[in-house]
């Protein structure tokens, strides 16, 4: 059979041209997604009368004999036919005869391609809605076994406050809300109908694009022909919607990877989750976070490559936005796969307590807290602030901590210190004495968890309402 779209051509594609120009490598994962938009458009041409009954239901079996070949393996795909949509309807004219052709009635490929999109993207949305509450679930469980651990926080990756190890934890699973609370927003861009805009004007066969948008669970058909064809705000908006997920992901997997060090000892990673050295037989390394770490550049890229494709573009279709799958497909399979490691490797995690402890009482961590005890004693803060300093470099000089020092010591740097400046110092207590809103005191943390399992249980919600849009036929 010759191309679909041959009848003006007098010549044979170039076969380098055809290698260069043809989508069918990549966009061939939107095979079903192409056959849910074509037996709603073939349902509304026989609604509408466009179509006879028995054409449509020819049609119909036909789209579905294809679906089964390319659930079981058997579709072959040809490079001549470019894209999903020709190796598709050039399959379903094989299957049932001149009938088939008549599918492409009232659409273009420029308006279908769009609608397969959305309904990829979609699909999942909703998955990686459901996978982040699932990551945060690992979190929570965490930090609810954590709420008595206490470990140094961090500014610059020197030692600043002690902090409970649920609190820390807990500052992911904020992060994670925020980028359940963005999918979820786009959500509602990505469920619009662009199929019935045609090429870019619309088309001249009474089509009824709100039936179709029923059929397949959009909330809304785009506005404008020209805007359907040629959006693809949507793809943009969720690469970075991933590139913030990876980059959330990225600095805890940075953390992972200290943590587990020697020299932190903080936590422990299941041998699930890591690998060993060809040549140091003592190594294990936390190669899954470290891999995460970097495939985030990967998805950094996809997102600039995107917005640098759809600059510059006059309205309407252009064949430049080929280069929209590539990108939003690459990233839909590395968050995909990170996200899916991640819970349980999280859920697996050792925290090694004592470690954590034992670090906490050899730092000088609870430095703010004296400035604090003299601050209450009656002294201006910033002469509170030198004391210390001077406090913390005497015992720098010594080779002690804070605790180790005699109350006639602390009298060296002032006369306002008494017996009580050991219990301040105690790390329970400078946890403790942070009990405001959002803070690490023991109760705000158990206040942040249980509101943490509140919103898990909206996403949970959320996704089974949202789960009907998954069927893809």
């Amino acid at each position: 059979m010759s191309k679909l779209w041959g009848g003006r051509f007098t010549k044979q594609t170039d076969e380098l041209v055809e290698q260069y120009t043809a989508s069918i490598s990549f966009d061939k994962a939107l095979a079903e997604e192409d056959i849910q938009g074509s037996l709603a458009h073939v349902t509304m041409l026989g609604k509408c009368g466009i179509l006879p009954s028995q054409d449509v239901d020819q049609i119909k079996q036909g789209l579905l004999q294809v679906l089964e070949l390319i659930r079981t393996g058997e579709m072959e795909y040809s490079v001549s036919d470019e894209d999903i949509h020709m190796n598709i309807e050039k399959k379903l004219i094989e299957l049932v005869g001149p009938v088939g052709g008549k599918l492409h009635t009232g659409r273009s490929r420029n308006d279908q391609v769009a609608t397969d999109m959305h309904l990829y993207l979609r699909k999942h949305v909703i998955s990686f809605v459901e996978l982040l509450g699932k990551l945060q679930e690992a979190l929570i469980e965490q930090a609810k076994a954590n709420k008595d651990t206490i470990v140094p926080g961090y500014t610059h990756l020197q030692r600043a406050q002690p902090i409970l190890f649920a609190h820390h934890l807990m500052a992911y699973v904020s992060m994670f809300e925020r980028d359940i609370e963005r999918l979820k927003d786009s959500y509602k861009r990505i469920n619009t109908l662009p199929l019935g805009a045609g090429a870019l004007a619309g088309t001249t066969f009474p089509i009824d694009r709100h039936f179709v948008a029923e059929q397949l669970g959009f909330e809304r058909v785009y506005e404008n022909s020209l805007d359907a064809v040629s959006d693809r705000d949507f793809i943009v908006e969720f690469l970075s919607n991933a590139s913030m997920m990876m980059m959330h992901l990225s600095r805890l997997c940075e953390e992972l990877v200290l943590w587990s060090s020697t020299e932190f000892q903080f936590v422990e990673l299941d041998d699930a989750f890591c690998t060993g050295s060809s040549i140091m037989p003592q190594k294990k390394n936390p190669d899954v976070a470290e891999l995460v770490r970097g495939k985030t550049g990967r998805v950094y890229g996809n997102l600039v490559g995107m917005l640098t494709v759809l600059k510059s573009l006059p309205l309407a279709y252009n064949k430049d936005m080929q280069e929209d799958k590539e990108g939003m497909l690459d990233t839909v399979a590395t968050l995909d796969g990170a996200l899916r490691l991640f819970a349980p490797m999280i859920s697996t995690m050792k925290v090694n307590k004592e470690r954590m402890r034992q670090a906490v009482r050899q730092d000088f961590s609870n430095a703010t807290d004296i400035a604090d005890f003299l601050v209450n004693k009656g002294l201006p803060f910033r002469q509170a602030h030198e004391v210390i300093g001077k406090t913390v470099l005497y015992c720098i000089q010594r080779g002690v901590y804070l605790l180790d020092l005699t109350l006639d010591e602390f009298k060296q740097f002032s006369p306002l210190f008494d017996e009580s400046i050991y219990d301040v110092l105690q790390p329970e207590q400078v946890v403790n004495a942070r009990n405001v809103y959002g803070g690490t005191a023991a109760p705000q943390v158990e206040g942040a968890i249980q509101r943490a399992a509140g919103a898990l249980s909206d996403t949970q919600l959320w996704v089974e309402q949202h789960q009907p849009a998954l069927a893809t036929v």
